[in-house]
């Protein structure tokens, strides 16, 4: 169990903890390195490539507590996978993210705590005095909406500059809202979650 308390002790209207868990909030991992893919018109699953394996394991028993099972394998690439089964219920997802061959981010799309907690653990990582939400390089067209998502969220965030597709959030109180949007870490995920102190990486 996780939560998302104001200072006031009251649960934000976004948070991860104003609802329960729920099927939408997969598209969170959609928000980065996610994937949908259809099986005709009968059903459609869930998968992402992801850097580490605690994140596979992580995402895995998130979509577990949604009512998706999720098996972890490695890609081709060797990189650890998450992948849900093809199911019915993961077809709105499909045919609202999905274009042709091509991802895309849906019209009116509203992020929020749960969703960003997904993408947090998918790709999310502090760096120095702010955190980075990497992107999906391979869908360029959504990443400008999905500042717009997260400026809506009141976690205004830019692109990093160079050759990796990244946003980068920073400021103590913008950080400290990411944290309450997505409560606390989940065992093993600690070292990749917001800290409000500055975070050293070694190289």
């Amino acid at each position: 169990m996780f939560y998302s308390v104001r200072v006031d002790g009251t649960i934000s209207l976004f948070s991860a903890e104003a609802s329960g868990p729920g099927l939408a909030d997969l598209a969170g991992v959609l928000c980065g390195p996610g994937r949908m893919t259809g099986f005709g018109r009968t059903a459609a699953r869930l998968s992402a490539v992801v850097d580490e394996p605690w994140r596979a394991g992580a995402l895995a028993r998130e979509c577990r507590r949604r009512g998706a099972e999720a098996q972890v394998s490695a890609a081709e690439c060797g990189r650890p996978l998450v992948r849900t089964p093809f199911r019915v219920d993961l077809l709105p997802l499909e045919q609202r993210w999905n274009r042709g061959e091509g991802k895309v981010l849906p019209e009116g799309f509203r992020l929020d705590g749960a969703m960003l907690r997904m993408w947090a653990l998918a790709a999310g990582s502090p760096q120095g005095n702010g955190y980075l939400l990497a992107l999906d390089p391979e869908a360029p067209e959504t990443h400008e909406r999905l500042i717009t998502a997260l400026a809506q969220l009141g976690v205004p965030a830019k692109a990093q500059k160079g050759e990796e597709a990244l946003l980068r959030v920073t400021g103590r109180r913008r950080l400290a809202h990411v944290l309450e949007l997505i409560g606390d870490a989940p065992a093993g995920a600690e070292p990749a979650w917001p800290s409000l102190v500055p975070v050293v990486r070694a190289v």
